[in-house]
């Protein structure tokens, strides 16, 4: 088989297989509300479950992209698959807090296959088509939609219980196809006389914090708001768990579907403009989605007038979907900096910058819940992001201000 059908096998199976696992790296986002409901957690309990595979899927990262770039994203890939199917099973046997949070932990492990998938699938492509290729592959993130979309209707029909064992069975299928569709190729390892240590030093270098901080945003923005946005229809407009999802899903679609959209602008017009204009355009839709539901009782010559301001389910929706394609957009970029800067140690900076994205989105549905329980305003969710963006963006301008003349090689 030519190397050309090779690299779009590769591609198609690793986009497959990282569609399930981020599908299952979500699962709390729905299995957690009727665990909620049962337990009786609070707002940040709710928030740490959900999070918890959010977190061990960032802290493997950074070994996965080293063991990418050393051994294969085709092993790597598979025997981390494996690897999870058993703590996945085992979900629908526990039935105490702790027992969820530990198994959160293990099930989270799928969560660190994008750091395998990616450089996997980058070095499968001449540079000019890298962005594509990523973000083609980087379209699993739907993954996170296709969980609202499957788990509500087994949960309505079967029970809870039966989530993780339908969910178990699915990754087993998927690691065993991936292995008889997908290929290695010896050239695509780093040499072993580059030690791990050499690596992680890359950890220090400025340009890669740089990308860490985007990536926080756009990637731990989004896990946090497909992991927080079924729970937050549920409780601020009143839907049950099914239509909650399905509105959730209008997000978390096209903040995956999109990426590859992104990968194609990025190398149409430089990471730098593309992750520039989405920053503004997070910036504007976070404004608008910060402001609470408001009750006003204004005294007029005719007597009191009644105002309630705030936004109504349709447009938080639509204004959700906005977002979605953003950070879609803005996930692709920041990986096309990295293939621009760092073409020989994808796998590494991947590995790096994916677990700052991760810690992102394991922080912030914590903090989430948390300022729901201090200040009993749901939006305050949305001024968190907001804050978040404002920095980002003032950082962005300094970090590139005496670099902007050369932007266009970007």
């Amino acid at each position: 088989m030519s190397d050309s059908k090779k690299s779009y096998l590769v591609l198609f199976s690793s986009t497959v297989s990282f569609t399930v696992c981020f599908m299952i790296w979500m699962m709390f986002a729905v299995l957690g509300l009727p665990i909620k409901e049962h337990l009786g957690l609070s707002e940040t309990q709710f928030g740490i479950l959900a999070a918890m595979p959010v977190l061990s899927g960032s802290l493997v990262r950074v070994p996965l992209g080293i063991w990418t770039d050393r051994y294969g994203g085709r092993i790597v890939f598979f025997l981390l698959m494996l690897s999870a199917v058993v703590p996945i099973f085992l979900t629908r046997y526990a039935d105490q807090y702790w027992q969820f949070l530990v198994i959160g932990l293990f099930v989270g492990l799928v969560g660190g296959s994008f750091s395998v998938g990616t450089p996997y699938v980058a070095r499968w492509f001449n540079r000019d088509k890298q962005g594509l290729a990523m973000g083609i592959f980087g379209a699993g993130n739907a993954g996170a939609a296709v969980n609202k979309l499957i788990a509500p209707s087994i949960i309505v029909a079967f029970g809870w219980q039966m989530v993780p064992t339908v969910y178990a069975i699915i990754l087993l299928v998927t690691a065993i196809l991936f292995w008889f569709f997908s290929y290695s190729d010896p050239k695509h390892l780093v040499s072993s006389q580059v030690s791990i240590k050499q690596q992680l030093a890359l950890m220090k270098n400025p340009a890669v914090l740089r990308y860490c901080q985007y990536y926080s945003v756009v990637f731990g923005g989004y896990v946090a708001l497909a992991l927080w946005m079924v729970h937050y229809y549920v409780d601020e407009y009143y839907f049950d768990i099914r239509h909650a999802a399905f509105l959730a899903a209008c997000f978390s679609l096209p903040g995956g579907v999109l990426r590859a959209l992104g990968g194609w602008l990025s190398d149409k017009y430089g990471a730098y403009k593309v992750t520039w204009g989405v920053m503004w355009v997070c910036w504007v839709a976070f404004f608008i989605l910060s402001y609470p539901q408001t009750q006003m009782v204004i005294s007029t010559v005719t007597g009191p007038l009644n105002l309630n301001i705030g936004l109504n389910a349709t447009i938080f929706t639509i204004l959700l979907f906005v977002v979605g394609i953003a950070m879609a957009i803005g996930k692709a970029s920041v990986f096309k900096f990295i293939s621009d800067e760092f073409p020989e140690d994808i796998g590494t900076v991947s590995g790096v910058v994916g677990l700052a994205g991760g810690l992102g989105g394991f922080l912030l549905p914590i903090l989430f819940g948390f300022l729901v329980d201090l200040t009993g305003v749901r939006s305050s969710s949305f001024m968190l992001l907001y804050g978040t963006v404002c920095v980002s963006l003032v950082w962005m301008h300094f970090s590139f201000k005496s670099l902007r003349p050369n932007n266009n090689s970007n």
